[in-house]
């Protein structure tokens, strides 16, 4: 025991750098140099994109790696975490765009078949609470490769199946007149579904999976006007009712498909995480909580993991600053977002590509400086 400060480190990822558990090592190491009577709490967290796994994983909870094709069809591999019958499984980690080969991006060619895979794995091995982290997806496929890896039947006008094994996701979806869910993984009907993700986009219009997240992914104006009819015509089928539901836009429609067929909830990625990491016990008795992501921007403000830990850590009673690459808030949003303070990597190394090469060793200085002040 130390008689020290207790600083709960509880940042998410910094993209395009460093992972968020290699983010809170940074931050530990600084801090600790500063003041070795620190007693430092590396809690790494994620908002339902890529890292979720890694999030629970560093919590405790057991690695899981699965055979899983990747978003092109590719064989490749996939992680989930596992706690009791609880079961994390993070889209990216099986079908996001890190996973296409070469990085190349595939609008049309790219499905979600591999989470399907991942999912179905779980299932069999006892999960009965699923938590599906979406976010980082290659595919605009409305969840239908998920759906078809757990036994659900995609039939044409003259009911025929359709295994998309002849054409691209546009042409499938487009051509599905019906569903046989006969077939479907006996466990799905005892087990409950969570949708964690940190947008709330409908699955069609202007502000749908096609017109906000597509062109991210790839698609030219023409495969945007293919995908859009061909998620129309899937809505169709399985219920326009769910396409309206904040949240069915996630991951190129996968969140319609799964609250359409599975029966699951959407809830916000940062409060599922905060609630199965107990993280109000966490800081309960800390001195300072510590978050931060790569860009702390107005994004940030609409569910973003620093947000969600802001709000447990001040609900808690304990102050929280943010440690991040850059900040484009001014000081008075920084306040009412609920942040002490804000240390921002750009103010130690004004250049981009500088502060994003050595952010580690930039973060050890920020952790110095945090451990300066007498929270």
């Amino acid at each position: 025991m130390t008689n020290g400060p207790r600083v709960v480190l509880a940042p998410d990822k910094f993209k395009g750098s460093l992972s968020a558990p290699e983010v809170a090592a940074a931050l530990a190491a600084g801090i600790r140099r500063a003041d070795p009577t620190a007693d430092v709490r590396c809690v790494p967290v994620a908002d339902g994109g890529d890292g979720m796994v890694d999030a629970f994983v560093a919590a405790g909870w057991k690695r899981v790696e699965v055979a899983a094709p990747g978003p092109t069809g590719e064989p490749s591999t996939a992680v989930y975490a596992v706690h009791g019958a609880t079961a994390v499984v993070e889209l990216a980690a099986a079908v996001g765009v890190a996973k296409l080969p070469g990085g190349r991006l595939d609008p049309l060619g790219s499905n979600t078949y591999g989470l399907g895979v991942v999912v179905a794995h779980a299932l069999d091995n006892g999960a009965e609470e699923i938590v599906l982290g979406l976010g980082g997806s290659a595919s605009t496929d409305g969840g239908s490769g998920l759906l078809r890896a757990l036994g659900l039947r995609l039939l044409d006008a003259d009911d025929r199946e359709l295994d998309g094994a002849d054409s691209d996701v546009a042409t499938l979806l487009g051509r599905v007149s019906s569903v046989d869910r006969a077939g479907l993984h006996p466990a799905i009907a005892r087990t409950g579904f969570t949708l964690a993700c940190d947008v709330d986009n409908p699955l069609l219009g202007p502000a749908g999976a096609v017109a906000v997240f597509a062109p991210q992914k790839g698609a030219d104006p023409d495969q945007m006007t293919e995908l859009e009819a061909a998620l129309t015509n899937w809505a169709a089928v399985l219920g326009t009712g769910y396409a309206e539901i904040g949240g069915a836009g996630a991951a190129g429609g996968t969140g319609f498909g799964v609250l359409a067929v599975l029966g699951a909830q959407v809830r916000s990625g940062i409060e599922v995480l905060m609630e199965l990491l107990e993280f109000p016990s966490l800081v309960a008795d800390a001195t300072l909580v510590v978050t931060g992501e790569g860009s702390l921007d107005h994004q940030s403000m609409r569910g973003k993991a620093p947000v969600g830990v802001a709000a447990v850590a001040k609900a808690a009673g304990v102050p929280v600053v943010a440690a991040v690459g850059r900040t484009l808030l001014s000081p008075g949003e920084i306040r009412a977002a609920g942040f002490v303070g804000c240390y921002a990597l750009s103010d130690l190394e004004p250049d981009p590509a500088l502060s994003i090469a050595h952010a580690a060793e930039l973060l050890e200085q920020v952790g110095e400086r945090i451990a300066a002040r007498r929270w």
